[in-house]
């Protein structure tokens, strides 16, 4: 019978280090830091995203609200939501380039 105990222990170290990645996700909507260090710069360069969306969504309505309640702008609150879903669906951004 082959001995099966490195592949064992592999095993249960993976699922300590995944027990712990999750034990660190208290909320799921909490924005990546690199994301949040974006958002806090002012200065940083700004692109235009237009999308037709549901009106029954009523996102633009809603929007408004957050941003009445956080003080958070429009397009932070777009560029959160939108950067959150897609690194959680395995999508986040390319790294920035290193060479000028």
């Amino acid at each position: 019978m082959p001995d099966h105990t490195h592949h064992i222990r592999l095993l249960r170290d993976l699922a300590d280090v995944l027990e712990a990645q999750s034990e660190t996700t208290d909320a799921p909507f909490t924005p990546h830091p690199d994301t949040q260090a974006i958002i806090s710069t002012r200065h940083a360069s700004r692109g235009q995203l237009n999308y037709a969306v549901p009106e029954a969504l009523q996102l633009q309505r809603r929007i408004r609200r957050y941003n009445a309640d956080s003080g958070i702008p429009h397009g932070d609150i777009v560029a959160l939501a939108l950067d959150t879903f897609l690194r959680a669906k395995g999508y986040p951004p390319e790294p920035a380039s290193t060479t000028a």
